[in-house]
């Protein structure tokens, strides 16, 4: 049994200005996102310029944070913060809904590829593989927030969280940063490496991430205030990552279909 490290969640103190570490988890999601886009629009044939991808990350992270925040509000807590609209600006509380999050960031996708003459599937394909090790930072931020932790086990590498109460539990935000960014960060940084479909990278993308939250969620504690919704075991986060799985795999085949059919 191992102590979860108690961190305070602020990082850096100016008077009454508080600089929490799960916010500069963002600003490294973001930073990173960044970096790994110029270094691809760098290369040969990559169709892209390195000064566009700033713009590209600046679009995604409104789309991230507003579709991340709303969703969480409206899809997990819609009474309570009803009944405390303040709150929901405390983002540094936590409370980011990935699911709410990934349609914010499509619908600011279709915005910027109007804006600038590309095709959606484009801007989603080259933007898909830059964010997995955001993923990770973020759920490290939720490790340092001691948030989000996973069901009582005795595992060897069980941990107690201190606001999880006194028994050990998986720590399932390891198990996310882990799958949810590394392994998903180096498959999809592969696959996207050489030419694929129009719209391949990002249902790939899309089928990953649903089947690793869907996979997890037999790990990770439900929220109180949800429980566990059908069969004595399905959770919140697997109702959502279902669809996912079901259009990512869809629409993966049906992009080697249509390349398989251009050209026979």
């Amino acid at each position: 049994m191992i102590y979860a490290p108690v961190i305070d969640p602020v990082a850096i103190s100016l008077g009454p200005l508080k600089i929490h570490w799960y916010g500069l988890t963002y600003v490294v999601a973001f930073a990173s996102a960044w970096a790994l886009g110029v270094w691809r629009a760098r290369q040969p044939s990559s169709g892209w310029k390195p000064e566009e991808v700033g713009d590209l990350i600046l679009t995604g992270a409104f789309g991230v944070i507003l579709g991340g925040r709303i969703g969480y509000v409206l899809l997990y807590k819609p009474v309570y913060y009803l009944h405390h609209p303040l709150e929901i600006f405390y983002v540094w509380q936590g409370g980011m809904s990935f699911h709410g999050g990934l349609l914010g960031v499509i619908i600011a996708m279709w915005w910027y590829a109007r804006t600038t003459n590309r095709s959606w599937s484009t801007v989603l394909d080259f933007q898909a593989p830059l964010v997995p090790l955001g993923i990770a930072s973020v759920r490290l931020g939720n490790f340092i927030n001691q948030e989000l932790w996973g069901r009582v086990t005795d595992v060897p590498w069980a941990m107690v969280f201190r606001t999880g109460g006194p028994l050990p539990r998986h720590p399932s935000q390891l198990y996310e940063m882990a799958l949810e960014g590394l392994v998903m960060f180096a498959v999809l940084w592969w696959f996207s490496s050489r030419p694929r479909p129009a719209l391949a990278v990002s249902a790939l993308f899309v089928l990953l991430y649903g089947c690793f939250r869907f996979f997890v969620e037999f790990y990770r504690q439900p929220d109180a205030h949800l429980g566990y919704l059908a069969f004595g075991w399905l959770t919140m986060g697997q109702v959502y990552s279902t669809p996912m799985i079901l259009v990512g795999a869809g629409v993966l085949f049906w992009t080697y279909r249509r390349a398989s059919r251009a050209t026979s």
